[in-house]
């Protein structure tokens, strides 16, 4: 059995990535951190996230970044395509962390922290 590749995508000052980068190293589960601030947002990689999950639970609502928006920038992100152009340009407005667990029998995606749900994704679970 080969060992998963989780990647894990964020800012490593945010405290749910430090949770979910701490869980992970108390799992003993080796994984790569990619930081959007210094690496930005691979392109290539938000079409499957925002198919994944959908891309209302990828664009944190509740955070910082998105309430110091202006308005009509907030009324412009409508649909799957606007909401990837903001996601693109503003890193900061994707809920964290993104992990993708590629070992995983599905190559799930996941976003936020929450234990028993990455005990799942780290063991083959299939619930999202």
């Amino acid at each position: 059995m080969s060992t998963p590749t989780i990647i894990v995508y964020g800012i490593p000052n945010c405290d749910t990535v430090k949770k979910a980068r701490a869980w992970l190293q108390e799992q003993g589960l080796p994984y790569r951190f990619h930081d959007f601030k210094k690496q930005g947002v691979p392109a290539e990689r938000l079409p499957a996230w925002m198919a994944a999950v959908g891309w209302d639970r990828l664009l944190n609502r509740q955070g910082t970044t998105w309430r110091k928006l202006d308005p009509a920038v907030q009324g412009r992100v409508h649909d799957a395509a606007s909401a990837a152009a903001l996601m693109a340009e503003q890193p900061s407005v994707i809920k964290r962390p993104v992990v993708e667990w590629s070992g995983a029998p599905t190559g799930r995606v996941t976003v936020g922290f929450h234990a028993d749900q990455w005990n799942e994704s780290a063991g083959g679970g299939s619930n999202a």
